[in-house]
Order: C-alpha cells, then structure tokens, then sequence
C-alpha cells in the first residue's frame, strides 16, 4: 500500500513544476478569471451568464489536473491535445459572445460590466490558448511527417 504522504508531497511536487511551464501558467490564469468573473456575475443583478463561467472554469481546472497529473500520458484513448484546442475554441467563443452581450446591454448595473470586461480578457486569453495549441498541434504533424522520396523514386 501507497503512503499517503507520499502522494500527496508528489501532487505538490507536480503542481509546483507544472506551475513553470507555460501551459501550466495559462490554464492557472484562465481559471483564475473564470472564477473572477463568476463571482461579478454572480453579483450581478442578471446572474443569468454564470453558466459560461462555471463551466469553461471547471474544464479548464479538468485539463489542468490532466495535464499536471500526467493523466495523459497514460489514458491514450483519448487526443488530449485535440480535447484541449476544443476546449480553448469553445471558451474563446463563449466569453467573447458573453461579454459582449452583457457589455452593449443597456439597463447592466456595475457587476455586469465588471464581469464582461473581464470576460473579454478572458476570451483572449483563450484565444491565444487556441493559438498555443494550433502551434502544438502543427508541431506534432510534422514530426509524423509522410516518407520522402529519394531521386531515384523509391520511399523510405
């Protein structure tokens, strides 16, 4: 049997290495604002766009344990790297529809307006999550580039 203590000194071990990485830093950031702009909409007056928030938080906080944990190294069944992308595009989408919405509406009191303003940082910050990932996901085709072909015309 496992001792629990040392576990629980590799998780922290694990979050503070992954914590260094870039990606690490993005997926802390982005459900930081999340949660931010959870709590202004949730003290809003219109409380009816915390759904967004709430969910691209805790799929993001999915992902990042994921990838912290090293889960996806050993649940190959699934495209971890194609689930993160759909994640990204899909937060960048909703939050800058979100606060765009909540930002021209006119009767909005300052909890609204607090929260799409952060929810448009929060969509770039996504959208340059899609951007990271894009680069990945390029970078990982052309390892597993097609055989070339010598002069000759025969494949290696």
């Amino acid at each position: 049997m496992s001792d629990p203590a040392a576990s629980s000194e590799d998780w922290l071990v694990n979050l503070t290495s992954y914590l260094k990485t870039r990606k690490g830093l993005i997926l802390a950031a982005e459900i930081i604002i999340s949660f931010i702009i959870f709590i202004c909409y949730a003290a809003s007056w219109f409380g009816g766009y915390i759904a967004g928030s709430i969910s691209e938080m805790i799929f993001a906080l999915v992902i990042f344990v994921v990838f912290m944990m090293q889960w996806d190294k050993e649940f190959l069944a699934v495209n971890w790297l194609w689930t993160d992308f759909l994640r990204a595009f899909i937060g960048a989408w909703v939050y800058m529809i979100t606060s765009l919405i909540v930002i021209s509406r006119r009767h909005m009191d300052h909890a609204g307006v607090a929260g799409g303003v952060f929810g448009l940082i929060a969509g770039f910050l996504f959208a340059y999550d899609t951007y990271t990932i894009c680069l990945q996901i390029k970078a990982s085709r052309q390892k597993a580039a097609p055989p070339t072909v010598c002069s000759a015309g025969e494949i290696f």
